[in-house]
């Protein structure tokens, strides 16, 4: 019998190194690519939008096109409290994400009783609504010509927005990760292990005794929540509210941007927002009116190629890193 003692694997290290990665990538944006840091607070607040759809749609397994209407209530709601007379940025923050979170607990104890078609096309006519509302009053709103005069104050009393983006790009980052973490511990607690047991087969868990509506309420308002946050990041980050971002645009664009990272897969909204935001704005460059194109050929080829998105790429380098230095265990 040998004396010699299994040596611990140091494969967990590096997997706690592929969670960092996309924290490190961002920090090293900041450091590294000054002239990015406008594009890439986009990307950040986009990544935000198409996590709040997979807790949805992913996770919760409730189809829709409507997240236009928070993501585009939360930036009304932020930008109005600044405007009169409250721009402390994390306190228009919280009232912008409780508002959405408000909003969005109505509309799903309204509209979840129903599923499929039924449910979609709810979704979207509440966005529509909720847009030509905000056309029509113009007072509140600008209507088409978009809610400016945002004068933002100093994040944590210390720091200011500036033009270069600083300030704004780890502003963003930093609410972006606390809801990281939230999404996280959530959809790996058993109240998310319910969640996919419901988008699975909801018929079985009311037999079992699971409050199916409730907990899709529930995983509805998160998702709300989190969508009117990343509305609020954009209009405080900008100044600027324009009336789109109520549109179906701002709906299809977070499904094109989950399909294309991963559904299912929380990080899967880094790479899709990222490529969806990039790919657009060098696409636009080239040629401002063909850069749908792109991104359709893109989203084609990632439906028929990639059944897990374009993180799966990444999965398929980590598995054979895997493979190669950790002695072929898993």
């Amino acid at each position: 019998m040998s004396d010699t003692k299994r040596q611990p694997s140091a494969w967990p290290t590096r997997a706690a190194a592929w969670h960092l990665l996309p924290w490190a990538l961002a920090l090293a944006v900041f450091a590294c690519m000054p002239q990015y840091l406008p594009l890439g607070t986009t990307v950040l607040v986009m990544v935000l939008l198409t996590l709040s759809l997979d807790i949805a749609l992913g996770y919760a397994g409730i189809v829709t096109l409507g997240h236009a209407a928070f993501f585009g209530m939360g930036a009304y709601t932020a930008a109005l409290f600044a405007i009169h007379g409250h721009n402390d940025p994390l306190l228009g923050l919280l009232v912008a994400t409780a508002v959405t979170a408000a909003f969005g607990c109505l509309v799903g104890m309204l509209i979840l009783h129903t599923e499929g078609m039924t449910l979609l096309m709810l979704t979207l006519s509440i966005a529509a609504v909720l847009a030509e509302v905000a056309n029509q009053a113009k007072d509140w709103t600008g209507g088409d010509d978009g809610l400016q005069g945002m004068t933002m104050g100093l994040v944590l009393g210390l720091f200011r927005f500036d033009l270069a983006k600083k300030t704004a790009y780890l502003y963003v980052l930093a609410v972006l990760l606390v809801w990281f973490v939230i999404a996280c511990r959530i959809v790996h607690s058993p109240f998310g292990r319910s969640l996919d047991g419901i988008r699975q087969n909801p018929a079985r868990m009311r037999a079992i005794g699971t409050p199916v509506w409730l907990r899709l309420v529930a995983a509805f308002t998160l998702s709300a929540a989190m969508a009117g946050t990343a509305g609020a990041l954009q209009a405080q980050t900008t100044r600027f509210v324009a009336l789109n971002s109520l549109t179906l645009m701002v709906s299809g664009m977070a499904v094109v941007m989950l399909v294309l990272g991963g559904i299912r897969r929380l990080y899967g909204a880094f790479v899709g927002a990222t490529i969806y935001v990039v790919v657009q704005d060098q696409a636009a460059q080239i040629n401002p009116y063909y850069w749908m194109l792109v991104i359709g050929l893109l989203l084609m080829g990632t439906v028929l190629l990639l059944q897990g998105g374009l993180i799966s790429l990444l999965d398929a380098a980590r598995t054979r890193l895997r493979n190669r230095f950790g002695g072929g265990r898993a």
